[in-house]
C-alpha cells in the first residue's frame, strides 16, 4: 500500500448557497403529488456521493475532487484535505465515500476515485483517517491506496467505484465497471465488469470457486456493465444495480461465482440499435431480478431500514439519472419487483438514509446546475 501526500486545503469556510428553507413554499411546492415532503438543504458543485457521520454531520464528494464536511442543516461546508488528484473527465470523479464499521473508534473513511496511470485510466479504492474537529481544518491523514482496477484502459466512462462493507465486518465489496469495453466483463483476469470482494486492507478475497478456475482473486461475480449501486439488506443479501446498454437497466441479487451475462446477454440493445440477446435466451447466466426498458439510468442505491417510512422498510431506493426520478423496488426475500417511480425534476445521483430515517438525495448537478441536497420526510 502506497501512502499519498496530504493535499493543501483552504481554511476558509464555504458558505452554503442553498440554506434549508424549513416550511418554505419552495419545500412545499416541490412536494406536490409526492408521498413525502421535499426540503432543499444545500447546494453543491456536481456532487457524487455522501455518507453520515455518527453526530449527523455529512461527508459529500464532488465530481472534480473535493470532499466536504457538511453540517446537518447544510449551512456549514468545510473542504477536507488529503484527497489525491482526481481525473474527472467524462464520467470520472471523486466517487463513493463510506465509513469504516468502527469509524467511531478509528476514524477511517474509505473512498474511490478515477485517475490516469500506466496504460490509461482506472478506478482506485483508498482510505484515510479523518482528523481535526469542527473548529479546525479537517484532513484525511495517512491516505492509503488499497486496490486499483486491472487493467487501466483508454476512455472516460463506466468506472463504477461503489463500496459496501459486508455484515461479517471483515470484508468489503467494490464495483469495477467494464469501462465501455464490453469484453472485459467476461475476462477472468480483468477486474473490469465485476463485483469484487476484498479484505478491509484491500487484499483480494474473491469467490474461492472462481479463484480455483484461474480468475483474478478479487472477483466475486462477473458479467456486469456499469455498477453504480450496491447494498446489503437486513438478511445479508447483496443487491446491486447497474446501467444497461440502450435499455436493460438492472437490479441483481449478487451471488458468489455467478456470471450475469454482459455483453453476451442483456434486456437492452447496443447503442446504435444492434441487438443483444435477452437474458431469457441464455438461462445459464444469472438473470436480473428487475430490469427497465426504457432506461431509468440508475444512480445510488440503498436498502431502506428506517422508522419514518415503515411501509417501505426493506425495499430498495434508487436514484434515476435520465429518468429524473426516485425509484422504489419492492423486495420480498430474494425476490424483487418494480414499485414506485416518483418524478423529482432533476437527475438523482445519490440516495442515502439519514440517522432519523429520512431519505436524502443528491441531484447530479449536470450542465452547469449546482446539484442540491434534498431531505425527504413523511407528509403530515
Amino acid at each position: 500500500m502506497r501512502l499519498l501526500p496530504i493535499a493543501a486545503v483552504s481554511l476558509t469556510l464555504i458558505a452554503c448557497t442553498g440554506a434549508k428553507p424549513g416550511n418554505s413554499q419552495e419545500a412545499v411546492a416541490s412536494s406536490d403529488g409526492l408521498p413525502f415532503t421535499v426540503t432543499p438543504v444545500a447546494d453543491f458543485d456536481s456532487p457524487w456521493a455522501m455518507t453520515f457521520l455518527p453526530d449527523g454531520w455529512m461527508l459529500v464528494t464532488e465530481k472534480t475532487g473535493t470532499l466536504l464536511l457538511v453540517s446537518p442543516d447544510g449551512k456549514t461546508k468545510r473542504p477536507v484535505g488529503g484527497i489525491p488528484p482526481v481525473d474527472s473527465a467524462g464520467q470520472g470523479a471523486l466517487k463513493d465515500v463510506v465509513l469504516h464499521p468502527d469509524f467511531a473508534k478509528n476514524r477511517l473513511v474509505y473512498f474511490s476515485f478515477s485517475e490516469a496511470g500506466e496504460g490509461g485510466k482506472g478506478v482506485v479504492l483508498a482510505r484515510g483517517q479523518l482528523t481535526g474537529d469542527r473548529a479546525a481544518m479537517p484532513v484525511l491523514a495517512n491516505v492509503e491506496r488499497l486496490f486499483q482496477a486491472t487493467p487501466y484502459v483508454s476512455g472516460n466512462g463506466h468506472y463504477s467505484g461503489r463500496i459496501v462493507f459486508a455484515p461479517d465486518g471483515r470484508h468489503l465489496f467494490f464495483t469495477n465497471g467494464e469501462r465501455q469495453k464490453f469484453d472485459p466483463a467476461q475476462d477472468p483476469k480483468s477486474t473490469l465488469g465485476k463485483v469484487l470482494r476484498l479484505t478491509l486492507d484491500g487484499k483480494p478475497a474473491g469467490d474461492p470457486g472462481l479463484t480455483a478456475k484461474g480468475f483474478h482473486p478479487a472477483i466475486w461475480s462477473y458479467g456486469h456493465r456499469n455498477l453504480l449501486g450496491i447494498a446489503f439488506d437486513q438478511a445479508g443479501n447483496l443487491w446491486e444495480q447497474e446501467m444497461g446498454p440502450q435499455g436493460g437497466d438492472e437490479v441483481n441479487l449478487v451471488l458468489p461465482g455467478k456470471n450475469y451475462g454482459y455483453p453476451i446477454v442483456s434486456d437492452g440493445d447496443h447503442y446504435g440499435g444492434a441487438d443483444i440477446p435477452d437474458h431469457k435466451t441464455r438461462p445459464e447466466f444469472e438473470a436480473p431480478k428487475v430490469s427497465w426498458n426504457p432506461a431509468i439510468s440508475p444512480g445510488g442505491l440503498i436498502v431502506y431500514s428506517g422508522k419514518l417510512f415503515p411501509q417501505w422498510r426493506g425495499d430498495l431506493f434508487i436514484g434515476g439519472l435520465s429518468s429524473q426520478a426516485l425509484v422504489r423496488v419492492d423486495v420480498n426475500g430474494t425476490g424483487a419487483a418494480k414499485g414506485d417511480q416518483w418524478p423529482m425534476g432533476a437527475r438523482i445521483r445519490e440516495v442515502e438514509e439519514g440517522p432519523d430515517g429520512a431519505i436524502w438525495l443528491l441531484e447530479d448537478g449536470r450542465d452547469g446546475s449546482q446539484g442540491r441536497l434534498l431531505k425527504l420526510t413523511p407528509k403530515r
